[in-house]
């Protein structure tokens, strides 16, 4: 238990001898430092006896010296070794002057973003690279033993990760393909080529907007869901706990969540295709009473079934990239909350811009193929 710091003064000859006790710490110093003060304030040059402390730390340091108030001299002051040399720690501390932060302006902070956003360029690269040559590892030994995959956690995956995101998915490709029928309808009814809705409704959600939603919709939904479990896994030291236990990260957590989303993300393109064309057909049907048989024959004989492999080729890379990005930002997360909300943000928002520049990149593929 801590015993309350406390003084007593002693004048002899004319000079205040000032004897101190107890534990001048932080829980035990209480008011006795401005007790201290109040009580040495009509007094010239003084002595302290610390001999009888028990404890002191640096707030107990502090409120001996500003109690003193620079009228004593070190030798002047009896004490054991270590509580002279805190008092030494404390009073060079109390005289160093704080240095203000000059922040650069006008062009030389300019220059200076641009440097830092290069340098953090380089080790993201750096770092993508370490994580990817990382999973190949995992990815190779997996493929060696067969035993070492992990198809529990791969399943429930599949079905968080993926299958529960069907009805979104549906739900947002439907109203997509009713949206471009509807602008289509009104476009080209003004040229009497209303007919020719349908080609532009099975191209466009065939083509793009099926696996460019649904891979949007998983980025927000499973790559910030990766890098959050991850990151909080990571801030726990639950991954290195594995790592002393002998588990691989990469295959325990990494490999399963790359797996799922492989799986599931054609299953989802396929559900927004038929999602989109029912969206169109309905829209078609209502505004230019065009039949649903009528649709779907000119969808079968127009646009064929070339569209819908063209989209669906795109949707394994949209799954490694969702995933890499995920689970890599979750592995960078540090042990502070901060760190996992930047982390998260940073996963949503780097997919996303990796999923349009990806499908911008398969556009100029196939244009190029003239497919």
């Amino acid at each position: 238990m801590a015993t309350p710091a406390d003084f007593q003064l002693d004048e002899t000859g004319g000079q205040v001898l000032a004897h101190l006790s107890g534990d001048w710490t932080a829980r035990g110093l209480a008011d006795a430092g401005e007790r201290l003060g109040q009580a040495l304030e009509a007094h010239g040059t003084i002595g302290l006896d610390l001999s009888g402390i028990t404890r002191c730390d640096t707030a107990g340091a502090f409120a001996i010296l500003r109690a003193a108030d620079g009228r004593m001299t070190p030798g002047q002051i009896t004490a054991r070794p270590e509580t002279l040399r805190l008092l030494e720690l404390v009073a060079a501390a109390i005289q160093v002057e704080p240095e203000v932060a000059k922040r650069p302006h006008g062009v030389v902070a300019l220059l200076e973003r641009i440097g830092r956003g290069v340098d953090d360029l380089f080790h993201n690269g750096y770092g993508t690279l370490v994580f990817l040559g990382h999973l190949l590892t995992a990815v190779g030994r997996s493929i060696a033993d067969p035993r070492r995959i992990r198809w529990a956690p791969i399943v429930s995956l599949s079905e968080r990760a993926g299958l529960d995101a069907m009805p979104i998915v549906a739900t947002t490709t439907f109203f997509i393909g009713a949206v471009v029928a509807l602008l289509g309808a009104n476009m080209l009814v003004e040229f009497g080529a209303q007919v020719y809705s349908v080609e532009l409704i099975g191209i466009s959600v065939l083509r793009e907007f099926n696996i460019l939603i649904t891979a949007i919709l998983l980025a927000g939904r499973s790559a910030s869901s990766f890098a959050a479990e991850i990151g909080s896994m990571k801030m726990n030291q639950e991954i290195d706990a594995m790592q002393v236990m002998g588990v691989d990260p990469y295959e325990a957590l990494v490999l399963p969540r790359f797996a799922a989303l492989l799986l599931t993300i054609p299953l989802l393109t396929f559900i927004a295709s038929l999602a989109g064309l029912a969206g169109g057909m309905l829209v078609v049907w209502a505004v230019l009473d065009l039949s649903p048989s009528f649709f779907l024959q000119r969808i079968v004989e127009y646009v064929g079934v070339t569209h819908f492999w063209i989209g669906l080729s795109k949707a394994p890379v949209m799954a490694m990239v969702i995933a890499a990005i995920g689970c890599r930002q979750g592995m960078e997360v540090g042990n502070d909350v901060e760190s996992l909300g930047r982390r998260v943000t940073a996963a949503v928002v780097h997919a996303i811009f990796a999923i349009i520049l990806i499908d911008a990149i398969f556009a100029l593929v196939y244009m190029e193929l003239d497919i």
